[in-house]
């Protein structure tokens, strides 16, 4: 890995460092990668395969969708 020293935050983070470390730093290559071998193989792109996705329900969808439209109008409010 390069010298310069990085905060890694989240194995999911570091997963994705090791990736781009190991793929020259191009993102595409990552995606194209073809060592299906690797353990970290199955995480690369930033998300864990064995995870479940989360279904909201529709009063958390409204509640979600809320949420971000205040964060939306704050933010161009600026």
């Amino acid at each position: 890995m390069s010298n310069d020293k990085k905060e890694i935050t989240t194995p999911m983070k570091a997963i994705k460092a090791k990736c781009l470390d190991c793929c020259c730093n191009q993102h595409n290559e990552v995606k194209l990668c073809t060592a299906k071998d690797c353990a970290l193989w199955p995480f690369r792109l930033g998300h864990s395969p064995f995870r479940a996705k989360r279904e909201l329900t529709e009063e958390q969808k409204r509640k979600v969708a809320e949420t971000f439209a205040k964060a939306k109008a704050k933010r161009v409010a600026k």
